[in-house]
């Protein structure tokens, strides 16, 4: 089977920061998905599953009502992985054009009082929710990328070498 774009990105070298993923064509529009890099791969903790679902919930409601971006919002949601989420927009704006967005939506947890649809009508496992943790990872985050706007690395891939044989066979590092 072919590795997907995603898994080419070398998690070894990659940082906190918002990345384009993908770029897709849907009925002549662009949709774009951003990797929103929370905590560095493999180099530090994951973010608990409680705080993580927290933040899902409280990003999700802020970027769907902010008047200027609600109706280019298609998706927000967390990685497998815990160390980020993916953020799906209308458009092809460059990771930079979304910074205070994100930075905005991440400063907005702070004020959280309590987490959005968090009950057990609207959340399919609405006990694990960790708003304080939720709260540190959100400001946390928000500093950093204010500390580190005009540093291109926070908005760049870093890139895999792969060695491609004639026929088209991929070797890996191992």
């Amino acid at each position: 089977m072919k590795l997907i774009a995603s898994f080419s990105i070398d998690h070894t070298k990659i940082i906190p920061g918002i990345f384009t993923s993908r770029e897709d064509k849907v009925s002549g529009s662009t949709i774009t998905t951003y990797d929103v890099r929370v905590t560095r791969p493999n180099r530090e903790p994951a973010i608990n599953a409680a705080a993580m679902h927290s933040l899902e919930h409280i990003i999700a409601t802020y970027l769907r009502n902010d008047p200027d971006w609600k109706d280019e919002v298609i998706y927000w949601g967390p990685m497998g992985c815990l160390t980020g989420f993916y953020l799906i927009l209308k458009g092809d704006r460059a990771p930079q054009e979304i910074s205070g967005l994100l930075t905005s939506a991440f400063r907005s947890v702070a004020d959280a009082e309590q987490v959005p649809g968090a009950e057990e009508k609207n959340c399919g496992n609405y006990l694990m929710h960790d708003l304080p943790m939720a709260k540190w990872y959100a400001a946390r985050f928000a500093d950093y990328l204010e500390a580190n706007k005009d540093n291109e690395e926070i908005y760049t891939y870093p890139k895999t070498e792969r060695l491609v044989t004639e026929d088209g066979m991929n070797f890996y590092d191992s």
